[in-house]
């Protein structure tokens, strides 16, 4: 993994805690459905429709996103994430973040970016290959 210029020759300490796992993302078969559990029995409410394959629900404290399965699901798997979100409390630790874990040789797959609802995050790999963002999300972070 190449380091930017900037960053040639530093050794980079680990960024502040994160503020929890607050963010779960999950592929789901029947969108619609899974909004309506959620939603009605749950008690969680809309905070964001992006499109109509991508719903994202709160209970005010967390975020789930819901995401409308691009191919079919086996019934019979049991896992249906898409990735876990860690949530920061500031906007510059997304970038700081970015930086910690692709100087320690993390598998970025989307580098960092501001969202259209004001969050900004990236996107990167564990070592089994589980997706994972680390995201500054406006009303869950602290700021």
């Amino acid at each position: 993994m190449n380091e930017p210029a900037a960053l040639k020759g530093q050794k980079l300490m680990r960024p502040p805690a994160t503020a929890g796992l607050r963010h779960v993302a999950l592929n789901v078969r029947d969108l619609e459905a899974c909004e309506r559990f959620y939603t009605e029995l749950l008690g969680m409410r809309v905070e964001w429709r992006p499109d109509a394959d991508n719903v994202y629900l709160t209970g005010g404290n967390d975020n789930l996103a819901l995401h409308r399965a691009a191919a079919a699901i086996d019934p019979k798997a049991s896992q249906r994430l898409d990735h876990i979100g860690f949530v920061v409390n500031e906007i510059g630790a997304v970038d700081a973040w970015f930086a910690f874990l692709r100087s320690k040789g993390a598998t970025i797959l989307k580098e960092p970016r501001t969202h259209r609802d004001g969050a900004r995050s990236f996107y990167c790999q564990d070592p089994d290959g589980n997706v994972v963002q680390l995201i500054y999300h406006p009303p869950l972070s602290g700021t």
